[in-house]
């Protein structure tokens, strides 16, 4: 018997967009701020990302995590000069992204 909730044998559908999904839309942003993708900057990531009606994924080679875990996007170990990938899906994915791609590219509100 597999565990979903292992994180370990099925695939976690949040983490894991189908590549195929024709909804599915992707960014891949540079991190630009000196502290790169820390605790304060991902709160605000989270803040931004849990407005939309969207579901938001975070990749950074080979690990992928949710959009809305602070602790997942610490994680990515993403820092300056690093490049993540956003994918979304949902009714509000394009505004999701766009609202992300502005918040990535003004430091995340703590100046370049």
């Amino acid at each position: 018997m597999t565990s979903s909730s292992s994180g370990q044998g099925a695939a976690d559908p949040i983490h894991s967009p189908r590549a195929d999904d024709p909804a599915l839309l992707k960014r891949t942003l540079a991190i630009v701020n000196k502290r790169g993708l820390h605790a304060r900057a991902s709160a605000r990531f989270v803040q931004v990302a849990e407005v939309f009606d969207a579901e938001l994924t975070i990749s950074r080679d080979s690990m992928s995590v949710g959009g809305l875990s602070i602790m997942g996007l610490m994680m990515l170990g993403a820092a300056q000069g690093t490049t993540i990938e956003v994918t979304a899906t949902g009714r509000e994915a394009e505004e999701a992204l766009d609202a992300i791609t502005a918040l990535v590219a003004d430091c995340f509100g703590e100046g370049c």
